[in-house]
């Protein structure tokens, strides 16, 4: 999520934040602004950062956290037993 960097309220978001408000926005049959307005965003940030994803500029950096989640047993996993 956003952390603010100054008294001016500077705002700056994750990488891994702005990789997937741009999926959700090739993802659905929507405006962009629409989608812009309903996460609270001006939508010129979110037309830059689709900008900067066609140029290869915004790209998620592989992390190392482990997902915690519990996952389901692929059909391959239950065939194995």
């Amino acid at each position: 999520m956003p952390k603010i960097l100054s008294e001016e309220r500077v705002v700056e978001y994750s990488t891994e934040f702005k990789v997937r408000v741009v999926a959700l926005t090739n993802q659905l049959k929507v405006d962009t602004t629409t989608i812009a307005n309903i996460i609270g965003l001006h939508p010129v940030m979110v037309y830059r950062w689709r900008q900067e994803s066609r140029e290869g500029k915004l790209v998620e950096k592989p992390s190392r956290r482990i997902s915690m989640a519990k996952t389901t047993k692929t059909q391959s996993q239950t065939d194995d037993k």
